[in-house]
């Protein structure tokens, strides 16, 4: 079962690719300052993800008016990513769980899907600034996308 509100969230550091080349990204380094939205999504180029990912790359505006960054987190390697995110104008900052260690912590990660073995789940996580866990949503089914709105709320 996910992570349950209240929990504190585990911490990470992820690689994530742009232009400018690798980089890491610290879950905690958002602790004190803003809250974070975690954005669990099975495979980059599928078809739910490109939507789930568009439409929170159309509210970035709105989660940072909310004092939240987002991230999505996925299994893809970073260089796969990088390429999705091109591809359809993806925003949302895309980090590598290449090695299934976050989706596991989090308790999000299939132990097969079509086949896959180790893919994440869809799931959405809001993390206070404090590093606890105030809101936690996931779906057996892939082809759910998150309730945004419960999600914009959860940040309120």
């Amino acid at each position: 079962m996910a992570l349950s509100t209240g929990t504190t969230a585990p911490d990470f550091t992820l690689k994530t690719k742009n232009a400018d080349g690798l980089s890491d990204v610290t879950l905690s380094s958002n602790f004190g300052s803003k809250k974070t939205v975690l954005l669990f999504f099975p495979l980059a180029f599928t078809s739910v993800c490109q939507d789930e990912l568009c439409t929170m790359s159309s509210a970035l505006d709105e989660y940072a008016g909310l004092d939240a960054v987002v991230y999505g987190i996925s299994v893809d390697s970073p260089f796969s990513q990088e390429a999705f995110a091109k591809a359809n104008s993806i925003t949302v900052p895309l980090l590598s769980d290449f090695n299934k260690d976050v989706a596991a912590s989090y308790d999000v990660l299939y132990e097969d899907l079509l086949g896959f073995k180790g893919v994440a789940k869809r799931a959405a996580f809001v993390i206070d600034a404090d590093g606890k866990i105030v809101y936690s949503w996931v779906t057996e089914d892939p082809h759910n996308l998150p309730p945004f709105d419960e999600v914009k709320a959860a940040l309120s």
